[in-house]
C-alpha cells in the first residue's frame, strides 16, 4: 500500500499561524507583566504579603491546573471554538482585574484569567497539528510558536515598566486586550475548526482529580521556591502525587478518559515529555536566579533587569528559528543532543561566575550574560523538537490532549526548576552567610541577611558594605552551583536523547494521514 503524502500548508495556514502566535505571546507576557506592578498594587489596594503572592501566582497555578481539562474539552467541542471562547473570557477577566478595588477581587479575577488562559495554549498547539500535517512545515510552525513564547517572556517586564511610567497598574493587565480583539476578528476566517466527533462527555471526577493534583504539586514547588524545603511544601507535593496516582488509576478504567494513557506507550512521546520537562526545569530555574542576580548582585532596577534579560531570550528565539532549518539536513536525534551539549557548555560557563559586579561591563556580569545566552540558545532545539514529537506522535483527534499534556509538563518543569535550583542557591547562600552575620550585627538585621539575598538587600542601609558584598558573593556562589547542576543534567539528557531518538522521523506515522476517517476530518475543511 502506497503511503499518502501529507498535504502542504498554503498561505492561509501561514497567516493562521501568525494569528495563533497572538494568544501564546499574550499568555507569556501576562505571566510576568504584573511583577513590577506589585508595589503600586499594594499601595493602591492595601494587599498583604500573602495576598501579593496570590495575586502573582494564582494565574500560573490555574493555567497549569486546567490545561489537561481544556485540552480534552477542545477535542470534544472544537479547538477553534474553545480558543475564541477563551479569548472572550480572557478579555472580560482582564478588564475586571484591571479595575479591581480590593485585593480579593484582583485575586479572583486573576484566577479567571488563569482559567481562560488554559483554554488558549492547548488550542493553539493542537490546531498547528491540523494546519501543518507535513512534518517539516509543522516543525517550522512550532518553532515560530515557541518563538512567540520566548518573545513574550522577554517583553513582559519591559512592557510593564513602560506602562507603569505613564499609566496606573491596571494598564499592565489591559495590554493584551487589543491582541485578543484582533484574534476574535480574524480567527474565524483563518483558523480551521477541528474536533473529535467520537469523543464522549467529560468525566467531572477526573477533572476534579487532575485539578487537585496539579494545583497541589505546583503550589508545593512554588512554596519551596519562596520559603525553602518546608513541611508545607513537601506535604503539598506528596498530596498532589497521591491524588495523581488516583487520577491515573481512574483513567485506566474509563472508556473515555480525560487523559488517554495509551499515548504514553509510544517511547518517542514519553521521552519527549521528559525532555520538555527537564529542559524547562533548567530554563525556569536559570531565568529565575538570573533575574535575582541582575537586581540584587548587579544592583539593577527591575526595568533595567528586564532589559538585560533580553539577550538570553533573544538567543532562545534565534535557536528556535534555526531549528527547523537545521533539522532538514540533520537527524532530529543529533539536533536535540547537539542543542543539549551547547546548553551544557553555557551552564558550565556559569560555574565560573564569582564575586561581586562593579558594572555591566565587568567580567562576572559579561560571563553570566554570555553563559546564559549560550545555554538558552542550546535549549531551543530540544524545546521545539520536544513539542513537535508530542504533537506528531499523537493521532489528530487526540492532539488537544497531547498538547495540553506537553504544556502541563512545561508548566510543572518551570515550577520545579524554580523550586529546586532556587533551593540549591538558597542553601549555599545560608551556609556562606551563617558565619559572616554572626558578630557585630543586631539580631533584627542579621536574621534577614542570613535568610536570603532579598533580606540582605532590604536592610542594606543598615549593613556594613563588606557584609552586603559578602551576601552578593554568597548568592553568586549558589547561582554558579545551580549552573553546574544544570550542566550535568543537560549532559545526561543529551546521551539519553541519542539513544531514544535514533529514528530519523519525528512522528509515529500519524502525519501521513493513515487511518483517518471522515469522522476525524476538520470541520469546515471537507
Amino acid at each position: 500500500m502506497t503511503e499518502r503524502t501529507p498535504p502542504r500548508a498554503t498561505a492561509r495556514e501561514w497567516l493562521g499561524l501568525a494569528v495563533l502566535t497572538l494568544p501564546t505571546l499574550l499568555i507569556a507576557i501576562n505571566t510576568t507583566v504584573l511583577v513590577l506592578a506589585i508595589p503600586e498594587v499594594t499601595a493602591d489596594l492595601g494587599a498583604s504579603s500573602a495576598q501579593q503572592l496570590w495575586i502573582t501566582d494564582i494565574y500560573a497555578f490555574l493555567i497549569a491546573g486546567f490545561l489537561i481539562t481544556m485540552g480534552r474539552l477542545g477535542d470534544r467541542i472544537g479547538r477553534r471554538r474553545l480558543l475564541l471562547l477563551g479569548a472572550v473570557a480572557f478579555i472580560l477577566a482582564s478588564v475586571l482585574a484591571a479595575f479591581s478595588t480590593t485585593p480579593e477581587a484582583l485575586i479572583a479575577t486573576r484566577a479567571l484569567m488563569g482559567v481562560a488562559g488554559a483554554t488558549l495554549m492547548p488550542s493553539t498547539l493542537s490546531l498547528l497539528r491540523v494546519m501543518f500535517p507535513d512534518p517539516r512545515q509543522r516543525t517550522t510552525a512550532i518553532a515560530v510558536w515557541m518563538t512567540s513564547i520566548s518573545a513574550g517572556t522577554a517583553l513582559g517586564p519591559l512592557l510593564s515598566g513602560v506602562l507603569l511610567q505613564r499609566f496606573w497598574w491596571g494598564s499592565t493587565l489591559l495590554a493584551g486586550v487589543p491582541v485578543l480583539v484582533l484574534l476574535l476578528l480574524v480567527g474565524p476566517f483563518l483558523l480551521p475548526e477541528y474536533r473529535d466527533r467520537r469523543a464522549g462527555p467529560l468525566d467531572l471526577r477526573s477533572v476534579a482529580l487532575s485539578l487537585a493534583a496539579l494545583l497541589s504539586v505546583t503550589y508545593g514547588f512554588k512554596h519551596a521556591a519562596e520559603h525553602g524545603p518546608t513541611v508545607t511544601a513537601a506535604t503539598a507535593v506528596l498530596v498532589g502525587l497521591s491524588v495523581g496516582v488516583v487520577f491515573v488509576r481512574r483513567q485506566r478504567t474509563l472508556p473515555e478518559p480525560l487523559l488517554d494513557l495509551r499515548m504514553f506507550g509510544d517511547p518517542a512521546f514519553s521521552f519527549a515529555l521528559v525532555l520538555v520537562t527537564l529542559v524547562l526545569v533548567v530554563f525556569g530555574g536559570g531565568q529565575f536566579l538570573f533575574s535575582l542576580y541582575l537586581q540584587h548582585v548587579a544592583g539593577l532596577s527591575p526595568l533595567w533587569a528586564g532589559v538585560w534579560m533580553v539577550p538570553s531570550a533573544a538567543a532562545l528565539l534565534v535557536g528556535s528559528l534555526l531549528c527547523p532549518l537545521v533539522v532538514r539536513w540533520v537527524r532530529p536525534a543529533f539536533v536535540v543532543s547537539a542543542g543539549l551539549v551547547v546548553g551544557t557548555a553555557g551552564f558550565a560557563l556559569l560555574t565560573q561566575v564569582s564575586g561581586s559586579v562593579s558594572g555591566v561591563t565587568s567580567g562576572p556580569f559579561v560571563l553570566a550574560q554570555v553563559g546564559l545566552a549560550i545555554a538558552f540558545f542550546g535549549l531551543a532545539p530540544p524545546s521545539v523538537l520536544g513539542a513537535d514529537l508530542v504533537v506528531g506522535a499523537a493521532p489528530p483527534e487526540k492532539a488537544g490532549s497531547a498538547s495540553a499534556t506537553e504544556e502541563t509538563a512545561a508548566e510543572l518543569g518551570i515550577a520545579l526548576g524554580i523550586a529546586t535550583l532556587g533551593s540549591v542557591a538558597a542553601a549555599v547562600y545560608r551556609v556562606r552567610m551563617a558565619d559572616v552575620t554572626g558578630d557585630g550585627i543586631p539580631p533584627e538585621v542579621a536574621a534577614p541577611v542570613r535568610d536570603s539575598i532579598d533580606g540582605a538587600v532590604s536592610v542594606a542601609d543598615r549593613l556594613d558594605p563588606a557584609v552586603l558584598e559578602a551576601a552578593r558573593a554568597a548568592f553568586t556562589d549558589g547561582f554558579a552551583l545551580a549552573g553546574g547542576i544544570s550542566a550535568v543534567a543537560m549532559a545526561l539528557l543529551a546521551v539519553a536523547g541519542m539513544v531514544v531518538l535514533r529514528q530519523p522521523r519525528l512522528g509515529t506515522g500519524h502525519e501521513t494521514g493513515a487511518g483517518s476517517s471522515d469522522d476525524d476530518a476538520p470541520a469546515g475543511r471537507r
